[in-house]
Formats: C-alpha cells, structure tokens, sequence
C-alpha cells in the first residue's frame, strides 16, 4: 500500500517538554500485535484521528511523509536531519520548517528551520506535516521566581545558576 495507518489513542503531557505528545497505535505489520509510538503533536491533532506514516500517504496535518514527496512550500515539522532518526528539526511547541527546494540529481531538498539557518537534507529523510503544538507558551510572562523553578525543576539542574563573578575564586 505504501502507508502504515495508526489512530491517535491520546494526547499526553510529557514533563519537561513544551509540546504535546501524540501517542499513536500502530498494527504491526508482520506479527499479530501493537505497536506504540510517541509522536510530537502536530497543531489540529486530536485523539481518534486517523495518521499515515509512508511513502503514498495523504498530504494532511499529522501525516509523515518522505521528503521527496512534498511539495516546495509546505509547512512541516519534526524533520530529521539523516535517514531513519526520527526527527531532528523543529520540534519544540510552536516551531515548524518549510520545505524551500529541491535538487533531483543529487537526491537533497533544502529545508528553512525556525532559526531561519536553510539546511540540505537528504530527500528519504521524513517530516510530519504541520506546526508543532502547544504555541504560544512563551507569550505568558513568568511573575515569580517559583513559577520559573517549577518550570525548571522538570527539566534539568540548570536553575537557579549563580554567577561565577558572585563565587568565590575557588567554587567557579
């Protein structure tokens, strides 16, 4: 068929993260089981919604796709940078990347990212199409400093950070 279908069980909250999480159930193809996967959420994703992960699959929000397949101009995002890692590009909430061109005989489609950097990935690369959800996170001011630490203390041990200038000479 040139697709693999799963259904988007539920979208989860995953600590540390900005974005959403799609968690998709998968057939398996050659055994008779499940399989669950993880997905960053796409805006305009909801649980129950069809999503076609290959080569022929429909060219809608949630949908992945090879490179190769989609047209110059599309808005994308979670596109990985080799072959088969899952994705690497824009895939904090809000963030998507735009597919700019493509150069046949050398098989590579340039790709704008959020940063506005362009970068040339090979064109079997995959990317799921939309933009990333949970966007606008950042336009809400943080007031205090708990907000900040529960933010932080979800992810990693990188807040509160003293100043070097404000240690003594041997602490930094």
């Amino acid at each position: 068929e040139g697709y693999l279908r799963g259904v988007i069980k539920e979208l989860v909250h995953d600590p540390g993260r900005g974005a959403p999480l799609a968690k998709v159930i998968f057939r398996d193809p050659y055994h008779y089981k499940h399989r669950t996967e993880f997905f960053v959420a796409a805006e305009g994703m909801y649980s129950g919604q069809y999503v076609f992960v290959g080569k022929k699959a429909a060219l809608s929000i949630g949908n992945v796709l090879p490179l190769s397949e989609i047209p110059d101009g599309t808005i994308v995002c979670n596109v990985e940078g080799a072959l088969n890692d899952k994705g690497q590009f824009a895939r904090a909430s809000g963030t998507s990347a735009i597919v700019i061109g493509r150069s046949e005989d050398s098989g590579k489609v340039r790709i704008r990212l959020p940063s506005g950097d362009r970068k040339t990935v090979p064109a079997e690369c995959r990317a799921m199409i939309g933009v990333v959800a949970g966007g606008g996170r950042v336009d809400k001011p943080i007031m205090k400093a708990g907000v900040q630490w529960h933010k932080y203390h979800a992810k990693r041990h990188i807040w509160p950070r003293v100043r070097p200038v404000a240690m003594n000479p041997v602490d930094h």
